[in-house]
């Protein structure tokens, strides 16, 4: 997917439309913090100080999504916007 590197759209901040700067960056899921309780109450049974404990549930794999972040070039503000839900070719800006 090919991106212009600049483009017309509303900016929420200055409440209008304004030509943007565009970035491409991609997210993943990331991982949950190690030291939060349910998490050390989890690694605690793990290790057998509680009966039983229920092992990790199979989840759906979550694509990566594609998206762009938009710099404002008359207020210098930015926002992101997603462009496509679950990444099928990786966006790129335009040369």
């Amino acid at each position: 997917m090919i991106v212009p590197k600049t483009m017309k759209t509303y900016c929420p901040t200055c409440n209008n439309y304004s030509e943007h700067k565009v970035k491409v960056t991609t997210s993943k899921i990331k991982p949950g913090r190690k030291l939060t309780k349910g998490s050390r109450r989890h690694a605690r049974k793990l290790k057998g100080v509680h009966g039983k404990v229920k092992g990790k549930a199979k989840v759906k794999k979550q694509g990566i999504r594609n998206r762009i972040m938009l710099e404002c070039l008359t207020c210098k503000k930015k926002h992101e916007r997603v462009i496509s839900g679950r990444m099928k070719k990786k966006a790129e800006l335009a040369k």
